[in-house]
């Protein structure tokens, strides 16, 4: 589901049903949350991106290569090259 949201371009439903799965106490993937931390990319969200990647540690979930590209690829959208940088370190 929330990869179809990514799809579709609908950041703010991704991130509710990251939540609707944090209220239910069922643990989102890796995948799940890259297509969450996608979503944002994909519409300029950069904010939302990076608070989405920082719920992979939360989650004990261990970033890929797609969470670290979506994640970059959100602050280049949004001029944050700044925050990108974070990510090379």
């Amino acid at each position: 589901a929330i990869s179809a949201c990514e799809k579709g371009g609908q950041w703010q439903q991704s991130l509710s049903l990251l939540l609707m799965m944090h209220e239910l106490e069922i643990q989102p993937d890796v995948v799940s949350l890259n297509a969450a931390i996608s979503s944002c990319e994909k519409t300029g969200e950069w904010q939302q991106a990076l608070a989405a990647f920082v719920g992979l540690g939360e989650a004990n979930i261990h970033p890929n290569i797609v969470s670290f590209s979506a994640s970059i690829s959100a602050c280049e959208k949004g001029c944050q090259w700044e925050m990108a940088m974070f990510f090379y370190n």
